[in-house]
């Protein structure tokens, strides 16, 4: 099979102005790289510029290791903030996870198929009920306990694993504890969560059952960055499907899992695509 050319991603955010698509496009046509890629958008109201503009490497006349150092003085003009990804350098990420398979099957087979393109080379668990899964598609699993008492030092032991493995994307895949400010903050805008959408009408550990009680007429989704503010980060994706009176609540709950599988796939595809920029607490996310 023919391998597909390398590409470098740039990632660009900075106050408005004329001239950056120019810029930025004439920086890599002045270095013979050919565009495939270029999305830009300008929020009025912040008065912010955002870009992601992809291109081959394969004729750039710039080494990529050379990238950064050359955009200085483009990116120190605009003042712009920035991030550089290639594309034959994958993802190393960690998954988390308690009892609910549903996620971890989905990305572990979309893995599998070459859908998703990273590496996994850790699971991680409060429990054991997943770890014949872990063992069924050959990746390492942790049974890291946590308790009230315990959740500071097992986070830490949570923390230090990531960082043996060189962990750079974090999936909560069902994983049903609350992750300390602490923990976040070594991550930013690393962590993908996954949930239902009723919050906040219907909180706590039987949605789906108060939802059928009020006779909701959708069901949703959300994909986000985790923030120290709970389930309040960065939307990277939702979605939502119809759902009737006819519907039980098992009915409800497996409709819910399905979407949960759907829209967090996505989440983390554009993420390794390197599609989402964060300002302020919301995300520019590119088609």
């Amino acid at each position: 099979m023919e391998s597909t050319p390398a590409t470098a991603t740039l990632l660009i955010s900075c106050a408005d102005q004329s001239g950056l698509v120019a810029a930025v496009s004439g920086f890599i046509s002045d270095s013979k790289g050919n565009i495939v890629d270029l999305e830009q958008h300008v929020d009025s109201s912040e008065k912010a510029f955002f870009m992601r503009v992809e291109w081959q490497l394969d004729g750039f006349h710039i080494a990529r290791n050379q990238i950064a150092t050359a955009l200085e003085p483009l990116l120190t003009r605009f003042d712009m903030q920035w991030s550089l990804h290639f594309s034959d350098i994958r993802s190393q990420v960690a998954l988390l996870v308690t009892r609910d398979s549903h996620c971890l099957y989905d990305l572990l087979s979309r893995h599998q198929s070459g859908d998703l393109q990273m590496d996994i080379p850790v699971i991680i668990s409060n429990r054991t009920d997943l770890e014949p899964v872990a063992q069924q598609f050959g990746i390492p699993f942790h049974h890291i306990p946590i308790t009230a008492d315990t959740k500071a030092a097992q986070e830490e032991k949570q923390i230090a694993l990531l960082r043996e493995h060189k962990i750079d994307t974090i999936v909560l895949a069902r994983y049903m504890q609350i992750l300390s400010a602490d923990f976040v903050d070594h991550f930013p805008n690393q962590i993908i969560n996954i949930h239902h959408s009723f919050l906040p009408a219907f909180p706590g550990a039987r949605p789906y059952h108060s939802a059928h009680k009020r006779g909701v007429k959708i069901i949703g989704a959300t994909s986000h960055y985790v923030t120290s503010d709970l389930d309040e980060g960065p939307i990277i994706t939702q979605d939502v499907i119809r759902v009737s009176h006819r519907e039980t609540v098992s009915d409800f709950i497996r409709k819910g899992k399905d979407l949960e599988k759907i829209v967090l796939s996505r989440a983390v595809w554009r993420h390794l695509q390197h599609r989402i920029l964060v300002y302020k607490n919301r995300s520019v996310v590119f088609a």
